[in-house]
């Protein structure tokens, strides 16, 4: 009996080794900078949200470089303050000249810097930072828009977040922060779409989601495990009992 318990504690012990294992490798995989926007809905404005974690042992995060869309440009871009960091708006020359709204434009916001004024507002370890915009008018219906993000530590390295996820392939090592746009909010249904049940609009696509969904994968798997290891002691207390 003594040897089936201490079977059991070391099967219980390698459970919670293993579940610890899990969750750390899910942490690690969706620690990305990410963006979110409030309302991604076609010729609206938003505001973004980015999310920059720190992924670094040994030094902090102090800069967040993003780039943004030229093809289909913000023509106005807002900064919300943060205290301790400055934030610089790049405005440069379109690659082509870009119909909006009836105008042609030719300039446009191409580049948000964000950095930290001193060590003290630095993002350490287990910590992160989260930057906003206001942008718009946004594309029409079904556009994705790639963010790229650089992200700099105190040691100098920097790491580019300029990955673009491909359809039906794994979710790339650094992939850039990106959202797709929605129906805008004035759009009517077309006559078809009247005659039928209304369709939920496409979700916006950030890579924020693809967290959410490991943590849901993580915690089902972890609560199995446990479960399975529950079981056992109840099975080996009852055979105790009989003898």
């Amino acid at each position: 009996m003594k040897f089936t318990l201490r079977r059991t504690l070391k099967t219980v012990g390698t459970v919670a080794a293993t579940a610890a294992l899990i969750s750390a490798g899910a942490a690690a995989a969706s620690a990305h900078v990410t963006v979110s926007p409030d309302d991604p809905a076609a010729n609206g404005y938003t505001h973004l949200t980015f999310n920059m974690p720190n992924e670094s042992a040994t030094a902090k995060s102090n800069k967040l470089d993003v780039k943004l869309p030229t093809d289909t440009p913000f023509t106005s871009v807002s900064v919300k303050p943060i205290e301790g960091w400055t934030a610089q708006v790049i405005t440069g020359d379109l690659p082509k000249p870009v119909t909006i709204g009836g105008s042609t434009v030719t300039k446009a916001p191409t580049e948000v810097i964000w950095t930290a004024n001193d060590a003290a507002h630095e993002i350490g370890q287990n910590q992160y930072q989260s930057f906003s915009l206001s942008v718009g008018k946004l594309p029409g219906a079904g556009t994705k828009i790639v963010l790229p993000a650089a992200q700099t530590y105190t040691d100098g390295t920097v790491v580019n977040w300029n990955e673009t996820a491909e359809e039906g392939q794994p979710e790339p090592k650094h992939p850039a922060p990106s959202f797709t746009t929605t129906a805008a909010d004035d759009a009517k249904p077309s006559a078809s779409e009247s005659a039928t049940p209304a369709a939920a609009a496409p979700a916006s696509q950030t890579t924020s989601d693809s967290g959410a969904s490991t943590w849901g994968i993580v915690l089902g798997a972890v609560g199995a495990i446990l479960g399975a290891a529950a079981l056992v002691l109840v099975l080996t207390g009852r055979r105790k009992s009989a003898k």
